[in-house]
């Protein structure tokens, strides 16, 4: 998507900043809250993605360490706008949260006591949980429509059950799902 002439790859920068700092001045609650944000921005207003790609980059973003905001920023400003996209999208998605973070955490610490404070901050995270769940509705409509739902609804249980009764990370269940899937294909592959 590097290619074309000046003024669209300049078009495509602008957009990349304005995407991912929109994200970054609104994704409220850290990471889990800027996932659908970032749904929104790179699927649905822009189309640099399909449902499907930013999927598995959403997956595979949460086996690696670090912010999720920031893997996703890089990874897909490296997509659509090479090194330059990639380091647009991160400053895009850093920038404004740190700003807000100097600004802003500062205020709200000095007058968390004040009623309307405390209402103004409790009044974010059912918007959050909203925004969570619409995207969750997705990813398990998704999975059924791929693994059949019967197979979705068996995983969603088991993933559910390891992940809030065993305590199992999030990233070791991607892991072990990878190599579930790949292992066959090693072992085909040495037959040969």
């Amino acid at each position: 998507m590097e290619g074309g002439t000046t003024n669209n790859r300049w078009r495509l920068q602008v957009d990349l900043f304005i995407a991912f700092c929109r994200v970054g001045l609104l994704g409220f609650g850290g990471g889990p809250s800027a996932i659908p944000l970032f749904h929104q921005e790179v699927v649905r207003k822009y189309g640099w993605m399909d449902e499907e790609e930013f999927g598995d980059t959403l997956a595979l973003a949460n086996t690696l360490p670090g912010p999720i905001a920031t893997k996703l920023a890089g990874y897909i400003g490296y997509k659509v706008g090479g090194k330059t996209g990639c380091i647009n999208a991160l400053i895009a998605s850093v920038i404004p949260t740190s700003l807000m973070m100097v600004l802003l955490i500062g205020l709200l610490q000095k007058y968390k006591d004040i009623p309307w404070v405390q209402n103004m901050s409790a009044s974010v995270v059912p918007v959050v949980a909203v925004m969570l769940g619409v995207l969750s509705w997705d990813f398990i409509k998704k999975s059924g429509d791929t693994l059949g739902w019967k197979r979705a609804v068996v995983m969603l249980i088991a993933a559910g059950i390891l992940m809030e009764a065993l305590h199992i990370h999030p990233a070791f269940l991607i892991l072990a799902i990878i190599i579930l899937i790949f292992l066959p294909m090693l072992k085909r592959g040495k037959n040969v």
